[in-house]
């Protein structure tokens, strides 16, 4: 499994821009075969991140993701959105559990 964790610090001016687009992004990813689960949400502490958490069955369906129509779109647009530099983490996962709480 493939878990990305990344945050984006975007423009207050572009803000409900960059959520709308954020928003058509989700909406697609999670139809995507081999997507797992594909969130996003603003910080709490700080409405203007937004923060992605994303998991895959394998490196075809991230890679699959990467190419689609709606990610490229997205990706297109990150730039003009953008109030600084994105934080992007991989992790490559062998194995998850639920823990009780």
């Amino acid at each position: 499994m493939i878990v990305i964790h990344a945050s984006f610090p975007i423009d207050p001016d572009r803000r409900e821009e960059g959520l709308e687009l954020i928003d058509d992004l989700v909406a697609e990813s999670q139809q995507e075969a081999g997507v797992l689960d594909y969130r996003a949400a603003t910080d709490v502490a700080d409405p203007n991140v937004v923060r992605f958490f994303e998991q895959y069955e394998d490196e075809a369906a991230f890679g699959a993701h990467a190419q689609s129509d709606h990610f490229q779109e997205f990706s297109a647009a990150l730039p003009d959105l953008l109030a600084g530099d994105p934080d992007v983490t991989r992790f490559d996962v062998e194995s998850a559990e639920d823990v009780e709480l």
